[in-house]
C-alpha cells in the first residue's frame, strides 16, 4: 500500500491577493504626528509618511515653515503650533490630530529636540534641566498623550528619535545634558514598550549617527569636524536624509508589527567599533 498524497497544484488553493510584502509599508487612512517638523530631519519626516499615504499633523514652534510645508505637501498635511515643553499645547496637538483623523491616531514620531555645547563643569545647570525636558520629559508627555487615542484606534505605533549619543558618549563634542536626554529616551523607549505592546501600542526608537541638520549645521564646513565624522565612521562620511527614510517607515507602518521598545541604530558604522 503506498501513502495518499496531496497536490498542491489545485488552482483553488491560490491566494486572492497578488503576494505584495511592501504593502506592508504602506499608511494609507493613517494618521501621524511629526514634532520638530519645521526644519531638518523633522521635515523630512514629514515628507516620508505623507508620501506613504498618511496625514499628517506637523508640529514646530515656527508656524510660518509649517506652514510653508502644508502648502508644498498639500492636502493631508495639517500644521500646528506647539511648544512641548508647554502641557497645555501639547494636549491641543494631539487633539488636533485625532480631529483631523475623525477619532483615530496611529503615529507618534517624537523628533523635537536641542542640544548645548560645552564642558560638563561650566554647562549652566538651567541649559541642562531645558534640554532635557525639550528632549526626554516632553517625549514622556507625549506618549502618554497618544496612548489612548492609539488604544481607541485599534493599536499604533510611537518613533522616539533618539541618537547615538544615547548609546555612547559625544566628547570630544561635549553636550552631557543632550546625552543624558537621549540615553533616557533610549530606556523610556524599551519601558513604554513593554508596558504597552498588549494594548496595541508599540514603541521604538530610531538613533541617527551625523546627519546635516539645524542643530550640527556649524560642522559642516568645518575641516576639523568633517574630518573627525568621516574619520570615525565606518562608511567614511555623514549620513544622507533619504537614509533614514526606510527605518521610519519601518517603525511607522505594519512592517514592525513585532517590534517592540528597540533603538534602530541608523550611523554608518559609528557605534560598531
Amino acid at each position: 500500500m503506498t501513502a495518499a498524497t496531496t497536490s498542491t497544484d489545485d488552482p483553488t488553493d491560490a491566494p486572492t491577493h497578488p503576494f505584495d510584502p511592501l504593502s506592508a509599508f504602506g499608511l494609507e487612512g493613517r494618521v501621524a504626528v511629526v514634532t520638530g517638523a519645521s526644519v531638518g530631519l523633522g521635515r523630512r519626516f514629514a515628507r516620508v509618511l505623507h508620501a506613504a499615504g498618511a496625514t499628517v499633523v506637523v508640529a514646530a514652534r515656527r508656524v510660518d515653515r509649517l506652514q510653508d510645508l502644508a502648502a508644498e505637501l498639500g492636502e493631508r498635511c495639517v500644521p500646528v503650533a506647539c511648544d512641548v515643553t508647554d502641557g497645555a499645547q501639547c494636549e491641543a496637538l494631539i487633539a488636533a490630530a485625532v480631529a483631523a483623523g475623525d477619532g483615530r491616531l496611529d503615529v507618534l514620531v517624537n523628533n523635537a529636540g536641542i542640544s548645548v555645547i560645552g564642558p560638563a563643569e561650566s554647562e549652566r545647570f538651567d541649559d541642562f534641566t531645558r534640554v532635557v525636558d525639550v528632549n526626554l520629559n516632553a517625549v514622556f508627555r507625549l506618549c502618554q498623550l497618544a496612548y489612548e487615542p492609539m488604544v481607541q484606534s485599534g493599536g499604533g505605533s510611537i518613533v522616539n528619535v533618539a541618537s547615538i549619543l544615547g548609546l555612547v558618549a559625544g566628547t570630544p563634542v561635549k553636550q552631557a545634558g543632550y546625552c543624558a536626554s537621549k540615553a533616557g529616551v533610549v530606556n523610556l523607549t524599551r519601558e513604554l514598550g513593554a508596558q504597552w505592546a498588549r494594548r496595541g501600542v508599540r514603541v521604538n526608537a530610531i538613533a541617527p549617527g551625523w546627519f546635516p541638520s539645524e542643530m550640527t549645521e556649524e560642522m559642516w564646513g568645518d575641516e576639523a569636524s568633517e574630518r573627525f565624522v568621516s574619520t570615525n565612521t565606518a562608511l567614511g562620511r555623514a549620513g544622507e536624509d533619504h537614509e533614514l527614510d526606510g527605518a521610519l517607515l519601518f517603525l511607522a507602518s505594519d512592517a514592525s508589527t513585532f517590534v517592540i521598545g528597540q533603538t534602530l541604530v541608523v550611523d554608518g558604522g559609528w557605534t560598531i567599533r
